[in-house]
């Protein structure tokens, strides 16, 4: 059965309609999604948990991405959602208080896979995890997630910043993350005019 959303308002707040996955995404509208940051700190260095979305993806399939995303059905709530996309994407119980909300932030993009049009319009929330992670131990939904492993969190910024088609993470999602971790996002991920996709982040708690 194809999934239902909650039509959203820009502050991401339920208006009482909603609309089913392919028409959302067929028609470009607002929608909510949550998403999770897995990361540790190795030799004073902060890393990110990437996940390489399968290839049977709708969308970026093979591209390295967030550690863990999903839509938020309607009726659900971003906490949840999140909690329950974390443990079907990668096999990790985050409990009740196992993730923190680190910010939100608002994406819109067109482009074309598979040869159909793809119009995302998403109000995003973000979370993090940080307690102890084993990639041997991880539990990945295939039919998401073609693998995961650590990567360097500066080193992800900078292959974002230089356009690296492998990388297919919302700059927003890391400038959320990294004003989180205590770094200067607007000098290490400046906003790209004319970029293809258009990200706003707000209500980060740093604000």
């Amino acid at each position: 059965m194809e999934e239902i959303f909650d039509i959203v308002d820009e502050n991401g707040e339920p208006t009482g309609e909603t609309v089913a996955r392919s028409i959302a995404h067929d028609k470009g509208i607002l929608h909510r999604t949550s998403h999770i940051w897995v990361i540790r700190k190795e030799q004073g260095r902060w890393q990110v948990l990437l996940q390489k979305r399968s290839m049977e993806k709708d969308s970026f399939p093979g591209g390295l991405d967030t550690s863990s995303a999903g839509h938020i059905t309607a009726g659900d709530d971003p906490l949840h959602a999140a909690r329950r996309e974390l443990f079907e994407e990668l096999g990790i119980d985050a409990g009740e208080d196992g993730l923190t909300p680190v910010g939100t932030f608002r994406i819109s993009y067109e482009a074309e896979f598979r040869g159909k049009p793809f119009r995302d319009n998403e109000v995003t929330f973000v979370y993090v995890y940080d307690r102890p992670v084993e990639v041997k131990d991880l539990v990945l939904q295939k039919s998401e997630v073609d693998a995961a492993d650590w990567y360097d969190f500066l080193e992800t910024v900078e292959r974002v910043r230089t356009r690296d088609e492998r990388y297919v993470i919302p700059s927003s999602g890391l400038r959320t993350l990294g004003g989180y971790l205590g770094y200067d996002m607007q000098a290490l991920l400046p906003p790209r005019p004319g970029k293809d996709r258009k990200e706003t982040v707000f209500g980060r708690r740093d604000e």
